[in-house]
């Protein structure tokens, strides 16, 4: 029986050569090796040599490390010079690689991508004073929107966190404070004082692609054609700018201004239309909320809650899949990978 080779990460080849470098048997007469296996006395360094069995040898790669290339030795360069100064964050503001000479503007942090600016964010006093003005003043959201012009889906997502934040700072709950601090001295801050710029667009209104189309419509000289009846020419569905607004109650307001109300008065009649439109909101939610637990039954057990709700068989329309059936995004799968069928769209909803 020839002798066993040993488990070793040796390649092919130095394994054949230890295969005939091993003793024959007794019982086999004598060969002549090659010439290139006589050589092979050198010890190789795949060859276990005197070690013991618990550290066996391995081949390792031995050829020298790649020089660095030139980009690389531009970047170390940079570091020692010019970019030393970004090596520790100093004083409150970002640091961008724009406040090295010729690098762009100030409020690029990217010198090749010219087209991306820096927008300041809330700051943690900013979030105090939307809190405040909403919880302990009981302004409307809208009102809170116009005066400080933030967003009025900002202003809820802020009031939103900050009550979650009161709650855990009663609750004890660990917090990272020191994280968020870190974070806002090196970023562009906006404090809602009246000296800074709005901080952002308040009545952006959304561009429908119906719009974005040249129609010829004919008008009598002596009717009015107001935005309303633009809108109409579009198609049925789409609103004028006035009621895609989220605050169209500013509208209304300079439109008092202009004619000769007091700017007092407009505020007060601004803020009254925001609280009845705020309120008249609510009540839609809890009127819709209500009426979707009303076709559900509840069945509460210790650990779960099951709610069972009907379904109407015919709201899944002809083919199954309307969007307003329960489950029409589970129930049938849709036929963008069946063969034979027409993929281009043939109405624009």
């Amino acid at each position: 029986m020839p002798p066993r080779i040993r488990s070793s990460n040796c390649p092919p080849q130095q394994l054949l050569l230890n295969y005939l470098d091993a003793p024959l048997p007794s019982s086999l007469l004598p060969v002549h090796r090659p010439a290139a296996v006589a050589s092979s006395s050198t010890p190789s360094p795949c060859r276990p040599q005197q070690q013991s069995a618990a550290a066996p040898q391995r081949c390792f790669s031995t050829s020298q490390p790649r020089e660095m290339t030139k980009p690389q030795r531009e970047f170390r360069q940079f570091l020692k010079h010019a970019g030393k100064q970004f090596e520790k964050h100093v004083g409150n503001g970002p640091m961008y690689l724009s406040s090295v000479k010729s690098m762009g503007a100030a409020d690029v942090p990217f010198p090749s991508n010219k087209m991306f600016r820096s927008e300041p964010v809330l700051s943690s006093r900013a979030r105090q004073i939307i809190w405040e003005a909403v919880m302990l003043k009981g302004m409307p959201l809208k009102a809170v929107s116009a005066q400080y012009q933030v967003d009025v889906r900002r202003v809820a997502a802020v009031v939103r966190l900050m009550e979650i934040e009161k709650r855990m700072e009663k609750e004890n709950a660990p917090m990272a404070i020191p994280y968020a601090l870190a974070v806002e001295k090196m970023l562009p801050l906006s404090n809602l004082t009246g000296d800074e710029q709005p901080f952002e667009p308040i009545n952006d209104v959304h561009v429908h692609s119906f719009t974005m189309q040249q129609l010829f419509v004919p008008v009598s000289e002596s009717r009015e054609f107001t935005r309303k009846d633009a809108a109409k020419a579009f198609g049925d569905h789409i609103l004028p700018p006035d009621h895609k607004m989220r605050i169209p109650e500013l509208v209304k307001m300079e439109r008092d201004i202009l004619n000769d109300v007091p700017q007092a008065q407009a505020e007060k009649d601004f803020l009254a239309r925001t609280r009845e439109s705020e309120r008249q909101f609510a009540e839609k939610e809890k009127y819709v909320a209500a009426k979707r637990d009303a076709r559900k039954s509840k069945v509460d057990t210790e650990r779960f809650e099951f709610r069972i709700e009907k379904i109407n068989s015919e709201a899944v329309g002809k083919k199954g899949r309307a969007r307003g059936a329960v489950g029409w995004r589970y129930g049938v799968p849709f036929n963008d990978r069946q063969r034979g069928l027409y993929k281009i769209p043939t109405s624009v909803g």
